[in-house]
């Protein structure tokens, strides 16, 4: 049915535009986030998996009940399919800036597609925690007046994550000013 008329209209998808089960929009470059954060994201992820792990060990050491063994063997499972997600995850994100507008891409199951107008921008933080800043990445949070629609660009170099705040900074003080 690609490609047919459906009520004497052509669908969005085959006119070239998105459909609403296509958010992500290919008439914008797409800038794609830093796949260091990959690494972060997993060393946070071993990090989570070691504690639970170690717990689960000593209990099951102490106590001999196989219920420990099997939540032990649930744990790992969990962690190679978390790790596999977080590798999609990471390459799922990605931003664009238009002219009136920014947009910001991410998810797998549920793919979100968040549009923030320049206007509607009361300020944008900068942020890199000690992960982070030990693969020299940061987090770009814009802030608007919906608290539901603020965004988050993780994953940028330092230098990036700055332009991107200076450039959304002015073009949001230069819409702000004309309303």
């Amino acid at each position: 049915m690609s490609g047919e008329q459906v009520g004497g209209q052509v669908p969005a998808s085959a006119a070239g535009q998105p459909g609403p089960l296509e958010p992500w929009p290919n008439t914008v470059r797409w800038q794609s986030i830093s796949s260091d954060l990959i690494w972060v994201e997993l060393l946070r992820l071993s990090g989570v998996v070691v504690v639970l792990s170690i717990m689960i060990g000593v209990a099951w050491g102490f106590t001999g009940a196989w219920p420990f063994g099997l939540a032990l063997g649930v744990v790992l499972v969990f962690a190679v399919w978390r790790a596999v997600t977080i590798v999609r995850a990471v390459r799922a994100w990605g931003y664009a800036e238009r002219e009136n507008d920014l947009l910001v891409r991410h998810g797998l199951l549920v793919r979100r597609l968040s549009i923030v107008p320049y206007s509607r921008m009361q300020f944008v933080d900068v942020s890199a925690g000690p992960l982070e800043r030990a693969f020299d990445l940061a987090t770009v949070q814009l802030h608007t007046a919906a608290a539901a629609s603020d965004a988050r660009v993780p994953g940028l170099r330092p230098a990036e994550a700055s332009r991107l705040r200076d450039r959304l900074t002015a073009l949001g003080e230069d819409r702000a000013e004309g309303l």
